[in-house]
Formats: structure tokens, C-alpha cells, sequence
């Protein structure tokens, strides 16, 4: 496969709109030199009407209202949760005041990635939550986090996504899959540059928190969060670029979203 340049990807968007969007300074953008890649990598489920949710309830309904055969063309209305299948949370899904889905910079969008596997811990304990002592042994096996980066978690769950296991639901209804521990997010957000939070299940919290109190660690700082994330395994701990294909509709708190990673 011929190389596609990174500098080719933007080429023709337009610098000064660019330059008119205020980046806080505390979550900054990445600065990269241009790099080549040769493989892209689908890092988004897709979403039928029963994806599993975090409420227990189907999220998503389509509603097919015109038909090729009868009208000569096909569309469909979307009854649709924010929150469903592969999406974002933006800012303001835990804050008072904070970013919008839309607002969200389009340099923030576009970063490297980098996964940091604990499948292994997952696999023994269900309520796993990765900490700063699994970010530290990844710096100390890959380097610094790249500035701007987001940083992934794979936990393996998305093996689980077409079984209840996804859920992992006891017999009380509380639900028991991985997550970040808020100690990392702070990190991330105090020691580190980093831009995104991503995870392969249904929260940023670990599935039996009460406080999600990595939600509003990680959200009210200007950071935003991917839930539900595929394919983990198909890119490397570091050196792939993220792509961040989220809604652009006013005022939404998040939404579904097609992860590319570039390779």
C-alpha cells in the first residue's frame, strides 16, 4: 500500500480558521512533525439497535420513513441516546459550563494514541481500574506520553460486546467491568499533556463506581473521553495517530463517533 502523508490528510484546511480557535493552554494540541502512515485501523463498533448500554435499555432506534422501492430513495430517522455504541463524551457531559461536542477544537481531534494494555489484570478482577503505576510502566517500556496524546485503556471487553459480559451486571444490577482510577486521570491531567481518555467498555469509571469521580476529574478540565472503543489489539502501544470523527451538533454532550487510527 503507498504511503499517505499526514500533511496530506489536512492539506486544503484552511489555516485561519485554525488559527482563529483558542486552544486552553493547559490541554494544548499536539505538535508533530507530519508523519506517513500505511494502514488504517477501524477502532469503532458498529451500532445496531441493541448495542448494550450503560442504563440497561436499548438507546438507538431507526425508523426507516422513506423506501427506494416505493419513493426512489432510502432514509431513515435516528431516535438516539448521545451516548450510545462507540461515542464521545465532551466536556460538558460531567460540567456545568465546559465544551460541547461541537466546540471541541478540531486539533484535539486529531493525536497521537497510545494503549495501555491491562487484560491481564481485567481478566483476574472485573473492577480493574488502571493507575498511575500501569502509566508509569508503560513509560518506563515506551518513553514519555506523547504530548497531546490519548491515552487508550485495553482491557479486552470489547470481546465481550455481544454478550452480557459487556454489562457484567450482578444479581443487585450493579455492573462490574474496567476502567480508569481517578489517580490517573489526574495524573494525565497535572504531570501529563494528554489530551483524550479512551476505553474499550461502557465508562470511563469502572462499572460499580457510585461517584464517577473519574468523569468529573477528567471532563471538567477541558478533556474529553471515548467509551466503548474496538480493536485495541490491532494497533501498537505507541506511534499510531488517532482520527476523531465527532458529531459537530450543537450543544450535544457527546455522541457516536468513528475512531480511525492511523498506522
Amino acid at each position: 500500500m503507498h504511503q499517505l502523508s499526514r500533511r496530506g490528510f489536512f492539506k486544503g484546511v484552511g489555516a485561519a480558521a485554525l488559527a482563529a480557535t483558542a486552544v486552553p493552554a493547559a490541554v494544548a494540541p499536539a505538535r508533530a512533525a507530519p508523519t506517513s502512515f500505511s494502514k488504517v485501523v477501524d477502532l469503532t463498533h458498529a451500532l445496531p439497535e441493541d448495542f448494550p448500554t450503560f442504563f440497561g435499555q436499548p438507546q438507538l432506534e431507526i425508523e426507516n420513513v422513506y423506501k427506494f422501492d416505493k419513493d426512489g430513495f432510502n432514509l431513515n430517522i435516528w431516535h438516539l441516546n448521545e451516548h450510545t455504541g462507540t461515542h464521545m463524551d465532551a466536556p460538558i457531559h460531567f460540567s456545568k459550563d465546559g465544551q460541547t461536542a461541537d466546540q471541541v477544537e478540531v486539533e484535539k481531534l486529531v493525536v497521537p494514541i497510545v494503549v495501555i494494555d491491562v487484560k491481564a489484570k481485567a481478566a483476574e478482577d472485573p473492577d480493574y481500574r488502571l493507575t498511575p503505576d500501569d502509566i508509569a510502566a508503560w513509560e518506563s517500556a515506551n518513553g514519555d506520553l506523547p504530548d497531546g496524546c490519548c491515552v487508550a485503556m485495553n482491557s479486552g471487553w470489547d470481546a465481550h460486546v455481544k454478550s452480557d459480559m459487556f454489562r457484567n451486571a450482578d444479581g443487585d444490577g450493579v455492573m462490574h467491568f474496567p476502567g480508569f482510577h481517578a489517580e490517573a486521570a489526574d495524573m494525565m491531567i497535572k504531570d501529563r499533556n494528554v489530551i483524550g481518555m479512551a476505553v474499550d467498555t461502557l465508562s470511563l469509571d469502572h462499572g460499580a463506581s457510585k461517584d464517577f469521580k473519574t468523569h468529573y476529574t477528567w471532563l471538567p478540565s477541558g478533556r474529553w473521553g471515548m467509551e466503548c472503543i474496538a480493536n485495541l489489539d490491532a494497533i501498537p502501544a505507541t506511534g499510531a495517530t488517532l482520527v476523531v470523527g465527532s458529531p459537530k451538533i450543537v450543544g450535544a454532550t457527546g455522541g457516536p463517533s468513528r475512531l480511525i487510527a492511523l498506522i
